[in-house]
């Protein structure tokens, strides 16, 4: 977590001796915005787990109810997703890190609503990165890469538009491509149809990938989390080639951005599906 405040410094400092008056003058700006880190908090709970009431679930921390930043009950309708986000706070082991809990930070986001967003709006937001989409936009310069993007985002492409009935053609210049409103009228309509919260789950999928085609595209299961990943990311690892690779801040990106990803893609699944968690039970043998 950051955060940032200012300080305010004094236009002159003074320091007297016993001999003369020193003047030094402020080499500071009037205000200046400093960030703080603040240290992982460390883990105070022994176990999770979940408690069912009225067909819906609740993360335990030891004998406490989760909360919500705002403090809302941290309420969930899926019981495989309420698991999913009891697992991640159990993951967490001497310091609570909350940058790597996708899931919980999802469903956080689903609770409070802090920009008080309906379906409709991020349907919309989602609708409107079409326009700048990574996957419609090739090079005009290097060939090898022009070359290499017609051999691996032009089958995405096909099926994407085959998928969904809709026509997109890539651009090469700065202006970009063109797209009708038929289209966006068609994939407004598919998002529409999913609920509330697995919208929050594709706009975070969106916003990793840069490219709504390769998020829905990992949604049907018609592209793998690691090869989206890669596709979003061709550009760079074409000019990787070239320059070199800085393995350890090039290897975290590509693993924070397939994280994000996945919890996006089993966020929007979890909250798609009516599927539910059955306790085994034991049958006396006579």
């Amino acid at each position: 977590m950051l955060n940032t405040f200012p300080v305010f410094y004094p236009s002159l400092l003074r320091f007297k001796t016993v001999s003369a008056t020193f003047s030094i003058k402020k080499c500071y700006p009037s205000s200046l915005t400093l960030i703080r880190h603040y240290a992982a908090p460390k883990r105070f709970y022994r176990k999770t787990g979940i408690l069912r009431g009225d067909g819906k679930f609740e993360i335990t921390l030891d004998q406490r109810k989760l909360k919500s930043p705002k403090g809302s009950p941290f309420v969930i309708e899926s019981e495989p997703l309420a698991l999913a986000v009891a697992a991640e706070w159990d993951a967490q082991k001497g310091k609570i890190q909350q940058s790597s809990m996708h899931l919980s930070g999802l469903c956080s986001t689903a609770i409070d609503n802090p920009n008080k967003l309906t379906k409709s709006d991020l349907v919309q937001h989602i609708i409107g990165c079409l326009d700048t989409d990574t996957v419609l936009y090739q090079s005009s310069e290097a060939d090898e890469l022009y070359e290499q993007q017609i051999q691996e985002w032009d089958p995405v492409l096909k099926w994407f538009c085959k998928r969904y009935g809709v026509k997109l053609e890539a651009a090469r210049d700065i202006s970009g491509p063109i797209i009708d409103q038929e289209t966006k009228n068609v994939l407004t309509k598919h998002l529409l149809s999913y609920n509330f919260w697995a919208i929050h789950g594709f706009s975070f999928g969106v916003e990793a990938l840069k490219s709504v085609i390769l998020t829905l595209c990992c949604v049907e299961r018609y592209i793998s989390i690691e090869k989206a990943v890669l596709l979003s990311r061709l550009e760079e690892e074409f000019q990787s080639g070239y320059w070199g690779r800085v393995e350890w801040a090039h290897d975290l990106n590509q693993q924070e951005t397939q994280a994000r990803l996945a919890a996006a893609v089993l966020f929007i699944h979890l909250n798609s599906s009516s599927t539910f968690v059955q306790s085994k039970k034991r049958f006396a043998t006579t």
